[in-house]
C-alpha cells in the first residue's frame, strides 16, 4: 500500500508533455502480468525501486482492465450546473465545481487516505506503455518543467510530475485503441473517439516545495522515487524526493456544451490563501476553455481582446496566471505555454516570455502519426523557432476542430488525447525492432535532443 505523507509548510522553453522513452530492463512487477513479445505494454513502473526500509508499503499498480462496454452518461451534473444556458463567464465556475464534486468521491481518497487508494479500486484507469517512465511510488512520470524565474517566486529549475486517470467511460476508448494486450494500435471505425461523458483527470506535482517556492506553502506533499536534484535535496541518483500537489486538470467530453470541439477543459490550482482548510479545498479554479477562439488574433502583450471560449478566474493565485497561453487562453503552471526564448522562423525576431499555446492548442495535433509539433512552429533543433504570432500558419494551432478532424490531412485524429498520441504511441513505436514509422521516430528524436540540450540532462534519467 502506498504511504500518505503529511501536509507541509513553458516547457523548459518548450511545451513538451513527454520525455522520450528509453529502453529499460525488466521491471520487478507486483502483479501477475505476463511478459509479452513487445515488453512493456502493462509494465507498472521502472525497475529502480525504493528499499523496504525507505518505503515499506506496496508500489504503484497500473490499472489496465479496460471496460469492453460503455454505459451512456445521462443527465450529468455539469449539464445541470449550466441551468439550460450556454457555458459562459456567468456559469463556468459552477460547471467546474460540479466536475470537482463529481470526481471527489473517487479522487479525494488519494489525498485523505492514500495508503489504501489504488486506481483500480476507485474505478480509474491508466494509459499503457509508460512503465519505463513511471516512478515506482505514485506512478507519476515527468510532465513539463519550468526554468528558474518563469514565476516571480521561483528561483530554480522546477520539474513537474503527472498522473493521468481515465474514468470508466473514457477507459472504454483506451481499451478500443489498445485491446487486452496492448500489442497493436487500433485506429479503425472511430476507435480513438471518446464517448460522451468521458472524464479524464491529470494530477500534477512540483518538485520545488515550500520554502524554496513560497507559493507551495501548505500544499499537500508526497514522495516519488526519482533522480532530479534540487537546492533543497542535491543528492544524485534515485532517492525519495518530496513533491507538492499544485495543479489538477479535469476534462470532459461534452459536445452539448462544446459542439465545436467536443471538449471542455478545466484547470484547478493550489491557492495557499484559499479559504478552505484542506489542501483539496484550496484547489481553486484557474479557468476553463472549450475552444481556441480562432477569430481572436491576440497581441503578444496585454491588454488582450476578450475571449469567448476561455474564462480565467482573475482571483486565482498570481503564480498560476503567469503562464497563461496566447492572449490569455487557458494554460496552467504545469503546462508550459510560455517559452522564455523563441525565434521567429521568418523574421529572426527574438521573443522572450512568449505565450504561444493553450491547453487545447497543444492537444490539437493529437493524431496517429506525430506529423505536426505541439507548438505553432516546426519541430525544434537546437533552437525553438515559431511561426510569426498571429499569422495563418500560427493560427493552425488555434482552430476549433472537432475531435475526429485530424490536424493534418490523411491522419487519424485522436480526439485531443495528446497523452495517448504523444506518449503511449511513441513508447509503443520505440519498443518495436522494425524500421517502421521513420518519420514518427525522427520527430520524437528531435524533441528528445532539444530537451536534453536545453536542460543539461537534469530532467533525464
Amino acid at each position: 500500500m502506498k504511504k500518505k505523507y503529511s501536509v507541509t509548510g513553458v516547457v523548459f522553453t518548450l511545451f513538451v508533455i513527454v520525455v522520450f522513452t528509453y529502453n529499460c530492463t525488466s521491471n520487478k512487477k507486483t502483479d501477475t502480468d505476463t511478459k509479452s513479445a513487445l515488453d512493456g505494454a502493462f509494465m507498472n513502473h521502472r525497475d529502480s525501486v525504493p528499499s523496504k526500509k525507505q518505503y515499506p508499503d506496496s508500489l504503484f499498480l497500473l490499472s489496465h482492465d479496460y471496460p469492453a462496454t460503455v454505459t451512456p452518461v445521462v443527465d450529468p451534473p455539469w449539464h445541470r450546473a449550466l441551468n439550460g444556458q450556454p457555458i459562459s463567464a456567468s456559469n463556468v465556475f459552477a460547471y467546474m465545481d460540479s466536475l470537482k464534486n463529481y470526481i471527489a468521491p473517487r479522487v479525494l481518497p488519494f489525498f485523505t487516505n492514500n495508503s489504501s487508494w489504488t486506481a483500480a479500486k476507485y474505478g480509474w484507469f491508466h494509459e499503457p506503455w509508460l512503465g519505463s517512465q513511471r516512478e515506482a511510488i505514485l506512478g507519476t512520470y515527468l510532465g513539463n518543467g519550468n526554468p528558474a524565474n518563469m514565476f516571480k517566486t521561483l528561483k530554480e529549475d522546477e520539474a513537474g510530475y503527472v498522473l493521468v486517470l481515465y474514468d470508466s467511460t473514457a477507459a472504454y476508448t483506451v481499451g478500443q485503441i489498445w485491446g487486452k494486450t496492448g500489442q497493436k494500435v487500433n485506429l479503425l471505425n472511430d476507435a480513438t473517439q471518446f464517448k460522451e461523458g468521458s472524464v479524464i483527470v491529470k494530477l500534477a506535482f512540483s518538485n520545488i516545495n515550500d520554502p524554496d517556492w513560497s507559493a507551495m506553502d501548505g500544499a499537500q506533499t508526497f514522495h516519488v522515487y526519482d533522480t532530479i536534484p534540487t537546492k533543497a535535496d542535491p543528492r544524485v541518483g534515485y532517492h525519495m524526493r518530496k513533491v507538492s500537489f499544485f495543479q489538477m486538470d479535469v476534462i470532459v467530453k461534452d459536445s452539448t456544451t462544446s459542439p465545436k470541439t467536443g471538449w471542455v477543459y478545466s484547470t484547478f490550482v493550489y491557492d495557499k490563501h484559499g479559504l478552505a482548510s484542506s489542501p483539496w479545498g484550496k484547489m481553486v479554479p484557474l479557468g476553463a476553455m472549450w475552444g481556441n477562439d480562432p477569430d481572436v488574433n491576440s497581441p503578444l502583450t496585454p491588454p488582450y481582446p476578450k475571449l469567448s471560449e476561455t474564462v480565467i478566474n482573475m482571483k486565482a493565485p498570481e503564480y498560476s496566471k503567469e503562464t497563461l497561453g496566447w492572449g490569455g487562453r487557458l494554460s496552467g503552471p504545469n503546462d508550459g505555454a510560455v517559452a522564455q526564448e523563441a525565434f521567429d522562423l521568418y523574421t529572426g525576431r527574438k521573443y522572450t516570455n512568449l505565450a504561444l499555446s493553450s491547453c487545447m492548442s497543444c492537444h490539437s495535433p493529437a493524431q496517429d502519426t506525430f506529423k505536426s509539433f505541439l507548438l505553432p512552429g516546426p519541430f525544434p533543433n537546437d533552437t525553438l523557432f515559431v511561426y510569426t504570432p498571429g499569422s495563418p500558419k500560427w493560427k493552425l494551432w488555434f482552430r476549433d476542430n472537432y475531435g475526429n478532424v485530424p490536424f493534418d490531412s490523411g491522419q487519424v485524429a485522436m480526439d485531443y488525447d495528446m497523452v495517448m498520441a504523444f506518449k503511449s504511441v511513441s513508447a509503443f513505436e520505440a519498443a518495436k525492432s522494425s524500421d517502421q514509422n521513420k518519420l514518427l521516430r525522427k520527430n520524437f528524436e528531435a524533441v528528445r535532443k532539444f530537451r536534453r540540450h536545453h536542460t543539461n540532462s537534469r530532467f533525464w534519467h
